[in-house]
């Protein structure tokens, strides 16, 4: 995933004469349209479709007749193996050129990649994962890339990985929750897991 701080810069004035200010506000939103009405792709064989959220927008400004100096936002794009984060990061920034020159503004645009895309093939691992769920639910698992950005990223170069868990219906919302039992059930297949790699 990445994550893009943008800010745009114009020239604070008072509302009643917008003349002689230049307001960053249009642009941002010209620009956070642009970013979010463009369709990243379609998924590919293994990843679903990339995405993008505008999650912030900001001015700090608690004045109702002052044109603010500057505003930010803040992007989140979840994204497939279509792209790289420096790919992002190009487009991203071509994106806000073309609006900062349209209107007159400064933009800036500071990128953090938490990671890229990748995929374990399946193998012994992920077998062994499916028949510990089958035999502790009577559910076959589907193999899946969704679910975000995974952990697995920071070991995935040194061993096959596998990320399996609670089915997160109300991940990050609020009164996140998950059922009780669900959770001792989890501990019987991660036990499965273990006995069965270790046999």
């Amino acid at each position: 995933s990445l994550t893009a701080h943008v800010t745009v810069t114009g020239v604070q004035g008072h509302s009643a004469y917008p003349h002689r200010a230049r307001n960053p506000l249009p642009a941002m939103v010209r620009l956070m349209d642009r970013l979010a009405s463009h369709e990243l792709d379609a998924g590919s064989a293994h990843f679903d479709a990339s995405t993008l959220a505008v999650v912030t927008i900001d001015t700090g400004n608690p004045a109702s007749n002052v044109i603010p100096a500057s505003c930010r936002a803040t992007v989140n794009i979840r994204f497939n193996d279509h792209h790289s984060g420096a790919s992002l990061t190009d487009w991203l920034r071509a994106e806000a050129a073309a609006v900062a020159a349209e209107f007159g503004v400064g933009i800036e645009v500071a990128v953090k990649i938490s990671g890229e895309s990748f995929l374990t093939p399946p193998g012994p691992l992920s077998d062994l994962v499916a028949r510990a769920v089958a035999t502790e639910t009577g559910i076959t698992p589907v193999l899946s890339t969704s679910g975000g950005t995974s952990d697995a990223r920071f070991v995935k170069d040194h061993c096959p990985v596998v990320e399996f868990g609670l089915v997160g219906r109300t991940m990050h919302q609020v009164d996140e929750c998950v059922e009780v039992a669900q959770i001792h059930q989890l501990k019987r297949i991660y036990g499965r897991i273990l006995a069965d790699y270790f046999a």
